[in-house]
């Protein structure tokens, strides 16, 4: 998911993204069983809308210089190969910034360019594990989990995106590219701020806490009677406005809880005098009583419930964008405003290949020169 993230992020803010694929069959999550119209699938769509498709086989000689022509005229070149291959195929950096010193190449790889692992492929489930993420997920008396989304994958091409950005803003003071890089290693180690933090000052690793904070307290889901609610009563103020609406002001000279130290030490107690309060009243009911009285509250809702939100909706979390049959599917969204508004891209996914001629028409070929490269097989056109 990394490098079509960092594609999907860009076509969102405005660039017009070619998706190299792979001869014969292209992107790989193309045969991935999601639903989706056209034969192509949902987990395609939602990660390549807005982007254009040519196909090539770097392998093919052809293929190859097609590639450098490509990226003559190009800002960006994003890869996530493993470290060397682009190397290996004769499109290093040297090459392609000897053909345009102004390219952006972004690198993503698994555990970076360098060290004892720099040559390992890289896969979300795994850095997650090598990264300590899955180490401190779940509750305390079980075994650890993964968190529920592909953390290390889309943090990583959130990353690259933001390299890409800083790297053209270099561009357009120097003239001068450059290699951007990060790896699902680095995204990964990243989200551990605060468990690095304990780590580093107490030499102690962190323990899986379910849904608990490690540092503050209350700040976790608790119980009600229809479902589980989360709770921010980090501070002395939220916690003595979170008692008000309980009715427990006594809790506040409870010499467990008296402290946000004593609280987070006592977390445990603290959990089930909370649940115990909190059972006799549905998410709901809690959720409008603890935002009117200050106290951060919110439900646990389901995929579901989380995308047909009013408050999504607003936010253009959730888009209507064309499919490759012609149709319309609801989609995730740009996660940024500009003076309030976002236009992401709302085309079609492609179909593999779909792009090939026109692209290259683009750039600069001739059409005998298309035809050839299609005849060889060095390119494809669906």
């Amino acid at each position: 998911m990394a490098g079509p993230v960092t594609g999907l992020m860009l076509a969102d803010l405005g660039a017009d993204v070619i998706k190299i694929e792979k001869m014969p069959r292209g992107d790989d999550t193309r045969s991935f069983t999601s639903s989706g119209g056209d034969d192509v699938p949902a987990s395609f769509q939602i990660l390549n809308r807005g982007k254009r498709s040519v196909a090539l086989d770097l392998k093919h000689p052809e293929g190859l210089e097609t590639l450098k022509r490509l990226a003559a005229g190009a800002d960006v070149l994003t890869e996530n190969f493993r470290p060397g291959t682009i190397e290996k195929l004769g499109i290093g950096p040297q090459v392609l910034l000897s053909v345009n010193p102004r390219l952006i190449i972004c690198s993503i790889t698994g555990y970076g360019r360098k060290g004892p692992l720099a040559a390992r492929g890289g896969f979300d489930l795994i850095l997650q594990a090598y990264a300590g993420l899955i180490s401190v997920t779940g509750e305390a008396d079980r075994a650890p989990v993964k968190p529920g989304v592909s953390i290390a994958d889309v943090n990583a091409g959130i990353l690259a995106a933001l390299g890409v950005v800083a790297a053209y803003i270099h561009v357009l003071r120097t003239g001068r590219g450059q290699r951007v890089e990060t790896s699902l290693l680095q995204a990964s180690m990243q989200q551990l701020y605060w468990y690095a933090a304990l780590f580093f000052s107490t030499g102690q690793n962190p323990t899986r806490l379910g849904t608990a904070h490690p540092i503050i307290a209350p700040y976790q889901t608790f119980r009600c009677a229809d479902g589980e609610l989360a709770i921010g009563g980090a501070n002395d103020a939220n916690w003595q406005r979170l008692t008000e609406v309980l009715g427990h002001p006594e809790w506040r000279d409870d010499p467990r809880f008296g402290s946000s130290r004593l609280r987070q030490e006592n977390r445990e107690a603290l959990a089930e005098e909370l649940n115990a309060a909190l059972a006799c009243g549905t998410r709901a009911q809690w959720e409008e009583r603890l935002n009117q009285a200050g106290v951060p509250a919110g439900p646990v809702q389901t995929v579901g419930e989380a995308l047909a939100h009013p408050q999504s909706a607003a936010m253009d979390m959730v888009v209507e964008a064309d499919t490759p049959d012609g149709g319309k599917a609801s989609m995730i969204g740009l996660p940024l405003h500009f003076d309030g508004k976002n236009r992401p891209a709302l085309t079609a996914a492609p179909r593999f290949g779909a792009d090939t001629i026109q692209v290259l028409l683009e750039q600069g070929f001739s059409r005998q020169e298309v035809d050839r490269l299609i005849q060889v097989q060095a390119v494809c056109q669906s």
